[in-house]
């Protein structure tokens, strides 16, 4: 049943109506400022491209899609065309669109309620994941047939597409529905690093007992969620994963567009395993400047050991940042080299230096992202990195072993 890639190339011919440039006028925000002037590599074909593998899938049925601004099938150089819209096109019947966190367009600031609305664009239903319900809700799934997950991911415990897609497949599991997942590239795929998750720290913010870096796609993810029996009660999901083509863990990847408001380049996404951390602090990590995730400050740093200023102010997808309109003293990294693992040398440096150590945790929420308590207390005890991450190691070797058992690429 499958079509082959000469028939799906002129289907999508049809779609050059469609608006892929950077003037799209039903976005809230501007292209500009969700796009990166970024090349992406031609040489990965992303799951939403490889059309001929799922669309079979999908002809004469019901279909949900879970879907944000990044679910896109890329046409050339910096421009794509949306996978819902594609859908469409190809008379695909779309009945709904799930949204995750920061919503369908990707606008809503972190941890900010999404409401279910209908899109302007298609007319479509979007039902909201990061509202009244994170789990998609029996009578949301009621009129479909199958759902399609096409969500980018950054490779990081604590961002919470991964939460999505566990409760997504467990309430397809529980209504009999299969998922059709369309992998994408895990841009800090190629190491893993970070503490692992203890069982009673799970939160939306970290569910399964991985380290904070595991170095898997999303659709190797979410085949290790089924393999390793993680849904409620052991159901398993039908879950498809449409593969990558051309890809490993290795091969080097850029993203051509924010995969959210707060992540709006390279540097800013190589740095997130690190600075995320600071999330779960009282520290500024970039939110509310043009330098999120590259940055860090607080005004009870020590001035005389930072030297580098800013002050954070309202902006695209932080309205009220930490320490908004404060002078921050801290540390810049936006020309800091590729790191290839996670580092506690800023935030270390930080609690050292902070004028009032007390002020410096926020104990649960930074517990939250560590996903251990332990992190914590090793800081405070005067702890040197190296010292740390030994305690990782047996974790780290673990969380290997399984890992292994669901890789799809090399």
């Amino acid at each position: 049943m499958r079509l082959s890639v000469f028939k799906n190339t002129v289907l999508l011919c049809v779609l050059i109506g469609i608006s892929c440039g950077s003037k799209t006028k039903n976005d809230s925000v501007t292209k500009e400022a969700m796009l990166r002037q970024a090349q992406h590599d031609t040489n990965v074909v992303v799951g939403a491209n490889r059309t001929e593998l799922y669309l079979p899938l999908l002809k004469g049925k019901q279909v949900g899609v879970v879907a944000n601004q990044t679910s896109v099938i890329f046409r050339a150089k910096n421009k794509y065309v949306h996978l819902v819209d594609s859908l469409l096109a190809l008379n695909i019947n779309v009945k709904k669109v799930f949204a995750p966190e920061h919503g369908f367009r990707g606008t809503a600031d972190a941890g900010e309620e999404v409401k279910s609305s209908i899109d302007k664009t298609t007319g479509l239903p979007i039902v909201s994941l990061y509202g009244d319900n994170r789990k998609p809700k029996p009578e949301q799934l009621a009129d479909l047939d199958v759902v399609v997950f096409d969500i980018q991911d950054v490779g990081v415990r604590f961002y919470t597409y991964l939460s999505t897609l566990h409760y997504v497949m467990e309430a397809c599991a529980e209504a009999q529905i299969p998922v059709i997942v369309l992998d994408r590239p895990n841009p800090n795929g190629y190491y893993i690093d970070g503490p692992t998750l203890e069982p009673q720290n799970k939160s939306f913010i970290g569910m399964h007992p991985v380290p904070s870096v595991y170095g898997m796609s999303i659709g190797e993810y979410g085949k290790m969620i089924n393999g390793e029996h993680w849904l409620q009660n052991g159901v398993k999901c039908d879950i498809t994963i449409i593969p990558l083509k051309n890809y490993t863990h290795q091969t080097p990847y850029s993203l051509p567009i924010r995969p959210s408001p707060n992540l709006p380049n390279d540097q800013s996404i190589m740095l997130y395993p690190s600075l995320g951390l600071f999330e779960g602090t009282n520290i500024n990590a970039g939110r509310g400047t043009e330098f999120q995730f590259q940055r860090y400050g607080a005004p009870f740093l020590n001035k005389e050991v930072f030297k580098f200023t800013y002050t954070p102010k309202p902006n695209f997808g932080a309205k009220h940042p930490k320490h908004e309109n404060q002078l921050c003293f801290g540390e810049d990294l936006k020309g800091e080299a590729r790191l290839g693992k996670l580092t506690l040398k800023w935030l270390i440096k930080a609690y050292n230096n902070a004028t009032d150590k007390s002020l410096v945790f926020n104990t649960a929420n930074f517990t939250r992202h560590a996903g251990t308590d332990k992190l914590q207390k090793q800081i405070e005890a005067g702890m040197t990195e190296d010292e740390i991450k030994a305690t990782w190691q047996e974790d780290l070797e673990h969380f290997k072993t399984i890992r292994k058992k669901y890789l799809i690429y090399k």
